[in-house]
């Protein structure tokens, strides 16, 4: 069995049969070092004690289903519908199938998405070693039972909660749990918690809560499963909904008074009721954003991008400010030995790193020592310290042959004394190179503190391969005006050089972490000003992170290392490699599975066209909306019959508005997010509907006036409404492609095969032609051209603000 050297052993190792040890009751039984047995474990399994919480990342299937059929909107057209069904003619319940068939789309691509979601999910799943029968396996974290023993490492994540039993320099981060970021060092007898993360070291501890039961599952299983980000959109679209029901009440008030006035069939004036409440409601509007959200969650599975939060997607679009680190981002992580430069002459440099190498919890630099030295016989490890992103550094004292020290040059060195090393480890980390120095000294190893008397034994050369496709990748982030930041723990120098090779700005002056400012304010301003930060240490990157926040930035962190997992964690938008530890893995929205840093343009993208795509089409619907409110304020002050029955507003709806938002929510678009979303629908929305029910209106009178039957006077108000609308949808799929111009063809076509059929015209209440046509589409017209001028001058309003601010601005962002 793999055992954890030079560290405390529990004293009890009597068998666990019944009993279990809970962080708050102490313990009753211990499970030995050869853990459980076979027999054991399938009695744990029995009785139901395994950790097999599932925390999917998509919603349940009963929970879509309500949030796809038991909404606020699907009630009231419901309700309409079975008013149509009693009193009107069936040809009025159309919008009935549009009801269901957008009903039946949305749960049908939610469903996609989840089952793809799931996929993904379960590749990203944390493996967990745990020792049974004498032997270490790897299992899935489900199948883990109560008393297991399990053993962890530096990046591993605590998957229940337990006791220490054996552990070499354990410490614990339970930020996730308390919000404390400092480590917590864990003794044999300590407990820990499921939720937290090892930071340095490595333990063997029983499992003494598991699945509900553990710390973890109770405090947020809910939260952790399908959680929500800040999603502006959502919110919005929220808002917009509120504005809407609000609305609906009052006016069906007014409308039912002025149709039991204005007719003398009841049947007719619920009709009208009923068509003027149906315009109201934007009924494909949560439908596509739904669809929209779905869709790109699919699109970047395929990417091999896993979406943890499916708000994240928007999120990626609001990003303007990229925090990545050095190894593992801009370098593919594979660290190799380059080369020795001893500084002493005396000292068995390579056995000494060779005895470093060969542990059981080395990390990748370690482990790229370890294949380049072989492990001598004779060293004897009788103390050591794990490496901390923290202290930089780790060590061991071997009897016979004192105590050596491997980390960073700064770290160990003493300023005054070794200033000619520390210069040298300066100019050797220019070339790109991460720059080691190994130190020995006669006295031993006092838990976490540097012995004294150390003196430079080697400087050790490691090299890491630069991604072919960094420079690539941070030359798109530029062009969408993204600002990067590389943030690393390692040299200034060697993080500048890297930098500079991938095309990062200011890379050829980075800065030293240890001399910025401790005020976020004053750290926020620096880090706006430059762009590569070396010796950072994870509270570091945590603070960094909140500092541009508090400038207004809307940050992603990338990472792969447990060191990056705090700043995962505080940022907008949390990105983690999937070869990265699991405890970066659990905190982050998104998992690039594949671990490729050149994947992110792609990601960036598809949020940016979600964003865009979404607004345009809450443009058309609650332009929909605006309009059909107006119009139906108008008639109930006129007490006029309502001009359209709800079959007409079904032609409305799909030809202009539900169609077309279907292929405009889906296609591409390059837009870059900008905020204040609703604010700018309802600039959009209520002029350009106060126009189309002002021309809905005075085709209608204008029939009225020279009396027509009131099926021509219907005919007018859809014929204008139609060409308006269609204006709008003109106006929201610029630039016309030739996709665009084709599908607002394909719907004017769609619209004029409507009447040279007889059959076709009377089921949908049509009459053409008729005395004032030619007035009516001089109406539709006007209405067209001043919906056309009031955008263009909305144009010119917007860029002339956009290019003072730009001009005004005194805070510029590399």
């Amino acid at each position: 069995m793999p055992s954890i050297s030079n560290r405390e052993e529990h004293p009890l190792h009597g068998h666990s049969t019944a009993g279990s040890l809970t962080p708050e009751s102490g313990h009753t039984h211990s499970t030995p070092p050869l853990g459980l047995t076979s027999a054991e474990v399938a009695a744990r399994v029995e009785r139901g004690q395994t950790n097999d919480v599932r925390q999917g990342t998509s919603r349940p299937v009963g929970e879509i289903l309500r949030a796809n059929i038991l909404t606020r909107f699907n009630l009231i057209l419901g309700s309409l519908l079975a008013v149509i069904l009693a009193v009107g003619p069936i040809q009025d319940a159309l919008f009935g199938v549009v009801l269901v068939v957008n009903a039946l789309v949305g749960i049908v691509q939610e469903l996609r998405a989840k089952r793809t979601l799931d996929k993904l999910a379960i590749l990203n799943e944390p493996r967990v070693q745990v020792v049974r029968d004498g032997a270490t396996e790897e299992l899935a974290m489900g199948a883990v039972v109560l008393d297991d023993l399990v053993r962890v490492r530096t990046g591993d994540q605590i998957v229940a909660d337990g006791m220490v039993r054996a552990t070499d320099g354990l410490q614990i981060d339970e930020s996730l749990l308390t919000g404390e970021s400092e480590p917590v060092q864990k003794r044999v007898g300590d407990s820990i918690l499921s939720g937290s993360f090892v930071v340095a070291g490595s333990c063997n501890y029983q499992a003494t809560g598991v699945g509900l039961e553990a710390y973890a599952a109770t405090l947020a299983t809910a939260a952790r499963r399908f959680k929500l980000t800040r999603s502006e959109l959502m919110e919005g679209i929220n808002r917009l909904l509120r504005y809407v029901t609000w609305a609906i009440f009052p006016v069906a008030g007014l409308l039912l008074w002025s149709q039991l006035r204005s007719s003398a069939n009841w049947r007719d004036a619920a009709s009208g009721v009923v068509a003027g409440l149906i315009a109201m409601v934007p009924q494909g509007l949560v439908l596509l954003t739904s669809i929209a959200f779905a869709i790109a969650v699919i699109t970047l599975a395929r990417r091999n991008v896993l979406i943890q939060e499916l708000p994240a997607v928007e999120g990626l679009a609001r990003v303007d400010v990229v925090c990545i680190d050095k190894t593992g981002t801009l370098t593919d992580g594979t660290i190799v030995f380059d080369r020795l430069e001893d500084l002493d002459g005396g000292f068995p440099v390579k056995d000494a790193l060779g005895a470093l190498g060969h542990d059981d919890d080395s990390n990748a630099t370690l482990g790229a020592i370890g294949a380049a030295f072989a492990s001598p016989p004779h060293w004897i490890r009788n103390a050591s310290v794990p490496f901390s992103s923290a202290r930089k550094w780790s060590g061991a004292s071997f009897t016979g042959h004192g105590t050596v020290i491997l980390g960073a040059p700064e770290m160990i060195a003493d300023a005054d004394e070794d200033s000619a090393v520390l210069a040298s480890a300066a100019n050797l980390a220019k070339s790109g190179l991460r720059v080691l120095l190994l130190a020995g000294t006669d006295d031993p190893l006092v838990e976490e503190t540097l012995p004294r008397g150390l003196r430079p034994l080697a400087f050790v050369l490691l090299r890491e391969r630069v991604r072919p496709d960094a420079a690539e990748t941070l030359a798109y982030f530029q062009r969408q005006g993204v600002a990067v930041k590389v943030i690393s723990g390692d040299s200034p120098h060697t993080v500048g050089a890297v930098a500079e090779l991938v095309g990062v700005p200011q890379a050829d002056d980075p800065v030293d972490a240890r001399e910025l400012p401790d005020d976020v304010a004053a750290l926020g301003l620096v880090l706006e000003q430059r762009s590569v930060f070396g010796r950072v240490t994870p509270q570091q990157k945590q603070t960094m992170v909140v500092a541009l926040q508090a400038r207004g930035h809307t940050v992603a962190m990338t990472g792969d290392g447990v060191n990056d997992a705090l700043a995962l964690k505080v940022a907008d938008i949390g990105i983690a490699m999937g070869s990265g530890a699991p405890a970066t893995r659990a905190v982050a929205q998104v998992v690039l599975l594949d671990g490729r840093f050149a994947t992110l343009p792609d990601v960036v993208a598809e949020g940016r066209r979600v964003t865009a795509n979404i607004e345009r089409v809450s443009n058309l619907f609650i332009t929909k909306t605006v309009w059909a409110t107006f119009l139906a304020i108008a008639v109930g002050v006129a007490r006029w019959p309502y001009p359209l029955l709800p079959r007409h507003l079904t032609i409305i709806d799909a030809l202009a508005i539900g169609i077309p938002a279907f292929f405009l929510a889906l296609g591409p678009n390059v837009r870059r997010y900008r905020p204040g979303f609703v604010d700018r629908v309802l600039r959009f929305a209520i002029p350009a509907g106060l126009v189309v029910a002002a021309s809905t209106f005075a085709a209608f009178w204008l029939a009225r006036a020279h009396h027509l039957s009131l099926i021509q006077q219907r005919t007018s108000a859809t014929l204008v409404g139609l060409m308006v609308s269609l204006c709008v949808l003109v106006i929201l799929a610029l630039p016309l492609t030739w996709r665009r111009a084709l599908l607002v063809g394909l719907m004017i076509v769609g619209f004029l095969l409507l009447f040279p059929v007889s059959s076709v015209r009377t089921f949908y209440a049509l009459a053409l032609p008729h005395p004032v046509l030619g007035t009516t589409v001089i109406i539709g017209v006007i209405g067209s051209t001043l919906l056309g001028a009031g955008w263009m001058a909305s144009r010119h309003r917007t860029r002339d603000k956009a290019t003072a601010a730009r001009a005004g601005t005194d805070r510029p962002l590399e």
